[in-house]
């Protein structure tokens, strides 16, 4: 038997997440699972559809549940919380990943993924796991209380009681489909998938007591925050979201919840952000301390401890790492997957963990100079991290490296990347009040020549812009990031032109580019992409700065409509069809909404 496509193709920015703060899952806005990872954010998927839409539906692993009438849901999420709910007309579903029994401190062991269906009418379920993205067999075991999952190293079952399933051979791999007649079953039946354990009698815990301690979990954290009074509740979902992305057993903070979303649909340029960027993981976690969530920035600061002491010195800390702190394996492609809407290849692991990336010093100086200004109690270890740091960026600041953008060209002298070793200086220099009340006058000298060298470099008298590299005359946007951490006014003349520049070459569409791809090679990868959603918000961050209140209103209300139908935002958009790019929820979209309304936020009307 053929199972029927599940969805062809759902709108990214409106797919939704669940987490428990160890484990990932999407949820398509059909109420089909098409992705989640396990027993780590960053292992490999259980169910991976969301890369193989141009298949059918059990191919790469589904879990689905539908209305045989045809009705498609509405969903929200429940309150601030990581559980989501589908509104079908006759019956509803909540799904979430179980928080219950402290397990999101736990590296390992059980995770629980809960599916109640709840009202009346007939539901439609298949579920299809698929282990090692389809490459191993998976065989679904029939127990008189579920499905024992059979094929991997890892336990795995299916716990429904009082269901029977259809269960039928699809190219090698098992696909068990039910249909459920709710009223036959007392309008309420619990799906209770177990990674971990065969293990599929009833919980000793009963379904209502999990979901309660799960909602509590999140809402209870949400309460705890600080949220200006401005897009509330976008704030709170972007909040909540980084949170999520977060692997609590570590500290490790992810980029983005998924791999191989692709920047341009039926392109090349397909990537797996499921790991720690020390850039990102810094942004991410300075924007929960600005909104008054300090815990996720310590944990964060003791996990790149451990890596900098693993690597022996800050200096040869490479862009990114697994949740665990750990090398990732070579960059490889899946080719049994087709790819989301063709997109491929799929790609899982990322080269650019083996790249040259010093811009990685500033932002974490600067999450820690934030913490330092909060008040949050830093001790003797993150002193000697910002020594560390400093002495790195003494050590490397004249190579060339691959910027931001991780390019695959010729590494050159990206005005970013010195930007960001000057941040790192700077910040060091107020720290040192702050730690020591000493100054070292070797920082202020480093400081002030990497400044100099910016300055005499890259911006170009002739142009009225600061531009991408050393040399070079190329507009790129990150170099917006020069007036919003102060290295020079907002009001600065030369500022004002590189904001013009950046409208004028990289503002598409009301969505910003981060540099123009003239021959679709100049970085090193085939293919181009969408806008993307941070530049976009630095660009208002600037607009407001510099008094252009009119311009960041309009431009954030455009930005506002990129927000998918349950608060999430996805990378990039297409600046001719608008419809969401790249990997999703992104920790860069989520982090730069929360910062742009706080820099918004007073006295401002946009709601």
């Amino acid at each position: 038997m053929k199972a029927n496509k599940v969805n062809t193709y759902p709108e990214i920015k409106d797919c939704s997440l669940l987490s428990d703060n160890r484990t990932i899952a999407i949820v398509e806005p059909n109420c089909s699972i098409s992705w989640m990872c396990a027993p780590r954010a960053d292992s490999a998927p259980i169910f991976a559809h969301l890369v193989d839409t141009e298949n059918e539906s059990s191919k790469a692993g589904v879990f689905a549940i539908s209305d045989i009438t045809g009705d498609n849901p509405r969903q929200s999420y429940v309150g601030d919380t990581m559980v989501l709910r589908s509104h079908f007309s006759s019956f509803h579903v909540t799904d979430y990943l179980d928080v219950s029994r402290g397990r999101t401190k736990h590296q390992a062991g059980r995770t629980d993924l809960i599916r109640v269906i709840e009202g009346s009418g007939v539901a439609k379920v298949v579920f299809a796991p698929r282990l090692n993205f389809g490459r191993s067999l998976t065989k679904l075991i029939p127990k008189d209380r579920g499905l024992i999952v059979k094929g991997g190293n890892d336990l795995m079952s299916l716990r429904s009681p009082k269901i029977f399933w259809d269960i039928k051979e699809e190219d090698g791999s098992d696909t068990a489909v039910c249909e459920i007649d709710l009223d036959s079953m007392g309008g309420r039946v619990k799906l209770e998938l177990r990674c971990g354990t065969a293990n599929i009698t009833a919980d000793v815990i009963s379904e209502p007591e999990r979901r309660s301690a799960t909602l509590l979990y999140w809402q209870k954290w949400v309460d705890k925050l600080s949220i200006p009074k401005l897009a509330t509740d976008e704030v709170k979902r972007s909040a909540v979201t980084l949170k999520a992305l977060c692997y609590r057993p570590t500290g490790a903070i992810l980029a983005a919840a998924t791999m191989s979303m692709p920047e341009e649909i039926g392109g090349s340029r397909n990537w797996d952000y499921r790991y720690c960027w020390l850039r990102d993981a810094s942004l991410s976690a300075a924007s929960l301390v600005r909104v008054g969530s300090y815990s996720e920035a310590m944990s964060f600061l003791d996990w790149l401890l451990d890596v900098v002491e693993m690597r022996d010195g800050a200096e040869n800390l490479q862009p990114l790492y697994n949740v665990n702190g750990k090398h990732l394996a070579p960059e490889a492609e899946i080719t049994q997957l087709s790819g989301f809407r063709g997109s491929s290849p799929v790609r899982i692991n990322n080269g650019a963990d083996s790249q040259v990336q010093l811009d990685v010093f500033g932002p974490i100086v600067d999450l820690i100079h934030l913490l330092a200004i909060r008040g949050e109690g830093l001790a003797t270890k993150h002193w000697e991290l910002v020594n560390q740091l400093v002495n790195a960026v003494k050590l490397r600041w004249k190579e060339v490296d691959c910027g931001i953008w991780e390019v695959r060209s010729a590494p050159r002298h990206y005005t970013y990347t010195k930007l960001m070793c000057w941040v790192a200086v700077e910040r060091a220099i107020e720290l040192a009040d702050h730690f020591t009340g000493e100054v070292d006058e070797e920082w202020v000298v480093l400081k002030d020549e990497i400044a100099e060298s910016i300055n005499s470099n890259s911006y170009k008298s002739e142009m009225n812009a600061y531009t991408s590299a050393y040399d070079e005359t190329d507009i790129d946007a990150s170099v917006l990031a020069l007036g919003l951490y102060g290295f020079i006014q907002m009001d600065d003349p030369r500022f004002v032109g590189t904001i013009k520049a950046v409208e004028d070459h990289l503002l598409i569409n009301n969505t910003v580019f981060r540099y123009i791809l003239d021959s679709g090679n100049e970085d090193g990868i085939e293919g181009h992409e969408g806008g993307w959603n941070i530049l976009t918000l630095w660009l208002i961050k600037c607009y407001w700065a510099s008094g252009r209140l009119d311009d960041a209103r309009k431009l954030f209300q455009i930005v506002r409509k990129n927000i998918g139908a349950t608060g999430l935002i996805s990378e990039q958009v297409d600046p001719i069809t608008l419809e969401s790019l790249g990997n999703h929820p992104q920790a860069y979209s989520h982090l730069a909404y929360i910062d742009t309304v706080i820099a918004m936020a007073a006295g401002a009307d946009l709601d």
